[in-house]
């Protein structure tokens, strides 16, 4: 078996300290094999928000998959967001934006879909999406194949968002194709997991999982929260742990079966 925290919107320079604290007591108390972080570590892309975010990061559990969002580019600074958008992230959290971890039973790959040219929305390239392919290209076949992305592939119906991540529908054709099992995202602040047969044709289908935020108290419909995903011969539980009375604790429970016929809900 393995296990993913997938943590997401952290957004330090708002982030709630009380928060913060559970959140990593919660992920180090789960000992995941993996820490997936979906973008928006900071809330301006700041030097000393960054710092605090390394500083987050050093006391959870490794190996970590970590991906910018649209808030880590700098907003104000308009000389440092066209030429220079991710000089902080870089420096401060890692220098690699196509981030890879495998091993015998998973790989996972974060793709940067943070922009200059846009202050909220993102987009996944078509080199991106090439290059995704062909670090799965070789993997066996029981592998099971995660892609970390800050922008999301499906909207929640209680979102009042209206666009997806751009080139969704090639991205996601291309991940049928090389056979992308699990799409881990956030930026809403809101939580979801559905199937992207209800939204993509394609040959494979794969789970497409969102995170709310998980410390920053600019929140939307929902607590805190952070997802833990439980991986055992393609039968994954999603464990959904709001923020309630000073801890993190299971507000929600789901679980899929992958079959031939794509994924699969499975009552609890």
């Amino acid at each position: 078996m393995k296990s993913i925290a997938h943590i997401s919107d952290l957004h330090f320079g708002r982030a709630d300290a009380e928060v913060l604290e559970g959140l990593k007591r919660a992920v180090v108390a789960a000992e995941p094999d993996i820490v997936a972080v979906s973008g928006d570590l900071t809330q301006r892309a700041r030097a000393r928000q960054f710092a605090a975010a390394r500083k987050f990061l050093k006391k959870l559990p490794q190996p970590q998959v970590v991906v910018p969002g649209n808030h880590d580019v700098p907003l104000y600074n308009v000389l440092k967001r066209w030429l220079m958008p991710l000089t902080a992230y870089r420096h401060y959290i890692t220098p690699d934006l196509s981030p890879f971890y495998a091993d015998g039973e998973i790989a996972v790959l974060g793709i940067n879909t943070a922009r200059a040219l846009t202050f909220k929305n993102g987009r996944i390239s078509r080199a991106q999406i090439t290059e995704a392919c062909t670090a799965f290209a070789h993997m066996p076949g029981d592998v099971l194949r995660v892609v970390v992305t800050h922008h999301p592939f499906a909207l929640p119906e209680s979102s009042s968002e209206r666009a997806v991540v751009g080139r969704a529908k090639h991205a996601m054709r291309a991940f049928a194709d090389c056979k992308v099992d699990i799409v881990l995202s956030g930026h809403l602040h809101v939580s979801q997991a559905i199937t992207s047969e209800t939204l993509y044709a394609g040959s494979h289908a794969a789970l497409l999982i969102q995170a709310g935020t998980a410390a920053s108290s600019r929140r939307r419909d929902e607590t805190n929260a952070f997802n833990l995903l439980r991986i055992a011969d393609f039968n994954v539980t999603i464990e959904r742990l709001g923020w309630q009375n000073g801890n993190f604790a299971t507000v929600a429970r789901q679980r899929f079966r992958r079959g031939k016929e794509g994924w699969l809900a499975e009552s609890l």
